[in-house]
């Protein structure tokens, strides 16, 4: 598969972590939430049609099969799964874990507040996390 060409902002916001059938999977480094970013490893892709039928059940597998990981290794409340576009116009679908006391909730996690940044350890230990949860994922 081609290498990824990334919209500049989904590269300063968030870090590589581990590569699927599909998509590459980046963690926001909004460190307030597990919150993956999921790319398709395609070029010139910026809505679900563009994407061919395969891909676009690949990308859904991906991204269910990831988020159902997720709730269960950090026990949210609610998987919120979107893909807005509107500032970032390359496809990428976000996966973010939440909780009945995190700082958005109940509402949307764009625009409430400033980011917190991970730690650098902390950024280790989140990405590891996530590779590993993705290691035991059945999908593609």
């Amino acid at each position: 598969m081609p290498s990824l060409t990334l919209d500049p902002r989904l590269e300063r916001d968030s870090v590589h972590v581990v590569d699927l059938t599909l998509c590459q999977v980046r963690l926001s480094l909004d460190a307030r939430y597990p919150w993956l970013v999921l790319v398709p490893r395609r070029p010139d892709v910026t809505e679900l049609f563009d994407l061919t039928q395969a891909d676009q059940r690949t990308l859904w597998q991906e991204a269910t099969a990831l988020g159902q990981a997720m709730m269960q290794h950090f026990e949210g409340d609610k998987l919120n799964v979107a893909t807005l576009g509107n500032v970032v116009a390359q496809l990428h679908v976000h996966v973010i874990v939440r909780f009945a006391d995190d700082p958005a909730w109940p509402g949307p996690v764009w625009g409430h507040g400033e980011a917190e940044r991970y730690a650098e350890a902390a950024l280790k230990d989140r990405c590891d996390t996530i590779r590993r949860l993705a290691e035991t994922l059945n999908v593609g």
